[in-house]
């Protein structure tokens, strides 16, 4: 891969997940902030984890058999774009939230679509993504210091507007039209018969024959019902705490993950799978505990411990499964393999955390007013006994040195 192509690349990457960030992060404050319940909230965060439940079936049945994809891709945020816009808009709860399932539905699929673009032009992935899937962070990170620093100069409370939302929107038109530059990615599976259980990963069952994958699953499963409470809440808890810039402070996360990203070579010779993925798990608990004790006053320092601790979270649970199952799966099912981890995980977790979260924050909200530090108290114990689960079941004798 040449210069020209990584200077690509990384750019595409960059605006790809600065899209994302520009509005993810700030739309539950926003939509508290026109009236919305926190169950219609993670209604509203729920179309995401819809995306990515149909995006392998868009991915797999159009874009691999018919279309080249940074093609497939220019057009999906074209469209994103106009329907991103128009949301922003709208005060109807029923109509915002149509919106943003139709825009989730072209968007989500581009992430597997950029990946591709990415892996087509390389000739040693397991080297040469890593550095440009950095810049997606970057371009996260950039969102969140935009909002704060340059939209928050002059408008007053942004994170509780449509303005990200727009920005996103902008953003989007860009990555469409940069997307007609990149390098040619043809179909795939062109002429190639696809089932639709292939395209969710059912080539994998097989794996759940074994049991430390059986229960990694599981576990995989169930712990991604707490995350989203983060995901979905986070930047709503950080302004009703009264944290000055929140979306841009919640950007520290993403620089704690970078730098873990590159310690965990470390981590796996000196730990192993089973012990990467229990301190991600134990990573929530303790983020968990950190902001249901946590102030803006003398305990700020657990807030912001509780942001940092995000690379932990994010890459020793995450990465470290990708990893796992990377190393457990033969190369024949191999994507089919993350396919399902992938579904589990950010589709149908995440999906039942966002939904249990809001229906969780209504019950403890008195007069407009929410006992924050009861409602992390539930994703955390939640957590905890999952971990503890998965200590106690998950025998795996695979070596940090086999996982290298």
């Amino acid at each position: 891969m040449n210069s020209k192509i990584y200077s690509q690349l990384s750019v595409m990457m960059f605006l790809q997940l600065f899209v994302w960030g520009a509005w993810f992060v700030t739309l539950g404050n926003y939509l508290a902030n026109i009236g919305f319940s926190a169950t219609d909230i993670g209604t509203a965060y729920l179309t995401n984890n819809i995306g990515a439940i149909i995006a392998p079936l868009f991915v797999g049945l159009i874009a691999d058999r018919f279309f080249p994809a940074e093609k497939v891709m220019a057009l999906l945020h074209l469209i994103g774009a106009a329907v991103l816009y128009y949301v922003s808009d709208l005060e109807s709860s029923g109509a915002i939230i149509v919106g943003l399932l139709i825009y989730n539905a072209c968007y989500m699929p581009t992430l597997a679509l950029a990946n591709a673009v990415s892996f087509h032009q390389m000739n040693a992935p397991e080297e040469q993504f890593p550095k440009i899937r950095v810049w997606g962070t970057i371009g996260w990170i950039a969102a969140g210091l935009s909002i704060t620093f340059l939209l928050g100069s002059q408008f007053d409370n942004v994170e509780a507007t449509t303005i990200p939302m727009k920005m996103g929107a902008i953003g989007s038109v860009l990555l469409s039209l940069y997307c007609i530059t990149l390098p040619s990615t043809p179909p795939k599976s062109k002429g190639r018969k696809v089932s639709i259980g292939e395209l969710f990963g059912s080539q994998s069952f097989a794996l759940l024959k074994d049991k430390p994958f059986a229960i990694f699953a599981a576990c995989s499963l169930l712990i991604s019902i707490p995350l989203a409470f983060y995901y979905t809440f986070a930047n709503l808890f950080l302004n009703e705490l009264g944290m000055v810039g929140a979306a841009s402070k919640m950007t520290i996360g993403q620089v704690s993950e970078v730098f873990f990203m590159a310690l965990m070579p470390f981590f796996f010779r000196r730990l192993g799978v089973k012990w990467m993925l229990l301190v991600g798990m134990l990573a929530w608990v303790v983020r968990y505990a950190l902001f249901s004790a946590g102030d803006m006053d003398s305990l700020s320092w657990m807030i912001y411990g509780g942001i940092i601790l995000h690379g932990v979270c994010y890459d020793f649970f995450f990465v470290t499964g990708q990893v796992y199952v990377d190393k457990k799966a033969s190369a024949e099912i191999r994507s089919s393999a993350q396919s399902f981890i992938t579904l589990l995980t950010y589709g149908f977790g995440l999906a039942i955390g966002t939904m249990l979260s809001g229906r969780v924050i209504d019950a403890l909200t008195t007069d407009g007013v929410r006992d924050w530090s009861t409602i992390w108290m539930i994703p955390g114990i939640f957590a905890a006994v999952i971990a503890v689960i998965f200590f106690f079941t998950f025998n795996e004798n695979e070596k940090a040195k086999e996982v290298d």
